[in-house]
């Protein structure tokens, strides 16, 4: 069995490479197309994922440690798979002092992951973020991008129940 495992993995590798091949075809081999390039494998994937970045090295003549570099130092980046609802709850001042630290802590008891991570089922991952934007309507979440304002946990609740029977 455990060939058989390899072997499937192997495949998965090789359809990644391929499908990130594609994606440098269409940029020269410039360095100044790196951000562009994490980019559109991070809006293809929802992450940047290690054969990816190992591509994109040996394409733009980089050092894999560089190109984590600018992975790691850009929220828009991540490393790991995001969860199908991506939620992050903004820390910035205005919405703390509203009240998002309750939301946030909320949030991981009921999903029972910490920030930066992913449920096991894949369904849920939690950031946090410093400012969207929307300090008028403070404190805000947002859901794969959609912002929820003048949030609470009992907003919280609601709309995640509403993910969790699949009515959103």
């Amino acid at each position: 069995m455990p060939e058989k495992k390899e072997q499937s993995c192997s495949c998965m590798e090789q359809k990644l490479k391929k499908e990130v091949k594609k994606i440098l075809e269409v940029y020269t081999q410039e360095k100044d197309n790196l951000i562009p390039i994490l980019n559109d494998i991070q809006v293809k994937y929802g992450y940047i994922p290690q054969i990816a970045q190992k591509e994109i090295s040996e394409y733009l003549k980089i050092p894999m440690a560089e190109i984590y570099g600018v992975i790691t130092f850009y929220s828009r980046f991540t490393l790991k798979p995001k969860g199908k609802y991506a939620i992050s709850v903004c820390l910035g001042t205005a919405c703390f002092v509203k009240g998002s630290e309750k939301i946030m802590e909320r949030l991981k008891g009921r999903l029972k992951i910490k920030e930066g991570e992913t449920t096991p089922d894949g369904k849920f991952s939690i950031d946090s973020t410093r400012c969207v934007g929307a300090c008028g309507i403070a404190p805000v979440f947002t859901i794969n991008g959609e912002v929820y304002g003048r949030a609470t946990v009992k907003k919280l609740d609601e709309v995640l129940d509403k993910l969790e029977k699949g009515e959103m």
